[in-house]
């Protein structure tokens, strides 16, 4: 077969550091995903929360084809105006002032962090500042963004990791509290844990944070890759919360298939952090991808992607809930709008292999849920379709 011919070559010539599913994509259509065979997938992960459009996207599609065609890249050392026009959207959006765009969601997070550290060593000239995390959280596997990744599992075999990095309890403000000191540079956190299990952040641990990075001059650094970009309803998770962070990375659905991600910073760290030499990329903001993130934000706009993820999201909390009445597999529910997880008493990895054989795309978060991440353009039909073969598998 001639899938099982790319699947081979595949395991002969590509690093092998995923444990991919056995099958071979071929393309795409509105939220359907077709393999070499002509099988047909309702995808509910979006590429991991990144195809926030869904698949062939005509004018998403011809703004690339037309800058292709114009100008793919020009380094940073000069002006590019697709780049520009998306720098101008996306501090619009969060109400913030400066952005950085990198390649990835990895790469945001070691910005971010190294603009936190130049932040506090302007203000008193030294090297030993420190770093709150949380336990259970995932920020990237560089080695930057693995020491402030909260689980064992991953910082390892990579230890010792740059930097002095504690990690706190996600929603326990008075473990956050125990860690802080007078070198407390910056607290890092999702304001969604993804891979962690899907846990939303709860508002008064959220607000209670940013009250004592207020009084301490902190930095609060809120990893927006996975949850951002209208995926909760807002264009940002913590919009909703009301609590403005210092320094916001996003990616994923940033560029919507385009590999860009960003940091975002308010004007008093901008002017307090990072000076020409400090950081820098080669392809980070290059025309290509500012005019992909360009024309993801005017399509938000357009479609009004935000009040659709309220309205869909909600029928997918409903639906989750009434499949969690009826199975005694399902242990727990939680999420935001398109974001949602279920935990299950049953193992996940097989769940979303059968669930593929049923030709429904899910991917897992943690060693035991199920995580919904669909493309943020579905309708209820096919929340509709995706439980009636969710109650097939696990039936």
């Amino acid at each position: 077969m001639e899938k099982d011919k790319w699947m081979n070559q595949a395991e002969s010539h590509i690093l092998h550091t995923y444990n991919r599913y056995p099958v071979v994509l071929d393309h795409g259509e509105g939220v359907y995903l077709y393999d070499m065979e002509g099988k047909k997938y309702l995808d509910f992960a979006a590429g991991i929360a990144v195809q926030a459009l869904g698949y062939g996207n005509v004018e998403y599609n011809q703004s690339l084809k037309d800058q292709i065609d114009k100008l793919l890249h020009t380094s940073n050392l000069y002006y590019n105006q697709p780049t520009v026009e998306a720098a101008e959207k996306i501090c619009a959006a969060c109400g913030m002032d400066r952005v950085f765009f990198t390649n990835s969601g990895t790469e945001a997070i070691e910005g971010a962090l190294k603009t936190a550290k130049k932040y506090a060593y302007t203000k008193d000239g030294c090297t030993d500042h420190e770093i709150i995390a949380m336990n259970h959280s995932f920020h990237g596997r560089s080695m930057g963004a693995l020491s402030v990744t909260g689980n064992a599992h991953y910082r390892g075999p990579f230890e010792p990791l740059p930097g002095i990095v504690k990690f706190a309890e996600f929603n326990d403000l008075d473990s956050v509290k125990s860690l802080v000191n007078d070198k407390t540079c910056a607290i890092i956190m999702e304001t969604i844990q993804g891979e962690g299990g899907i846990y939303p952040a709860e508002e008064s641990f959220l607000t209670g944070v940013k009250q004592i990075c207020q009084e301490r001059d902190i930095l609060l650094i809120l990893d927006e890759i996975q949850c951002g970009m209208g995926r909760t309803g807002h264009m940002f998770a913590w919009q909703e919360y009301g609590v403005k962070p210092d320094i916001m990375t996003c990616a994923k659905a940033l560029g919507c298939g385009v590999p860009v991600g960003a940091f975002v910073m308010t004007e008093k760290v901008a002017e307090g952090s990072l000076k020409p030499g400090d950081h820098g990329t080669t392809y980070g903001g290059n025309p290509f991808v500012g005019a992909a993130v360009s024309k993801v934000f005017d399509i938000f706009a357009e479609q009004k992607i935000t009040e659709h993820v309220k309205e869909i999201g909600e029928y997918l909390q409903e639906q989750l809930e009434q499949l969690k009445s009826e199975y005694d597999c399902i242990a727990a529910h939680r999420g935001k709008g398109l974001i949602q997880g279920l935990e299950l008493t049953i193992p996940v990895g097989e769940v979303s292999t059968k669930a593929l054989k049923e030709g429904l795309i899910l991917i897992t978060a943690g060693s035991n849920v199920l995580r919904f991440v669909p493309p943020l353009v579905i309708e209820k039909e096919h929340v509709d379709e995706m439980i009636l073969k969710l109650k097939k598998v696990l039936a």
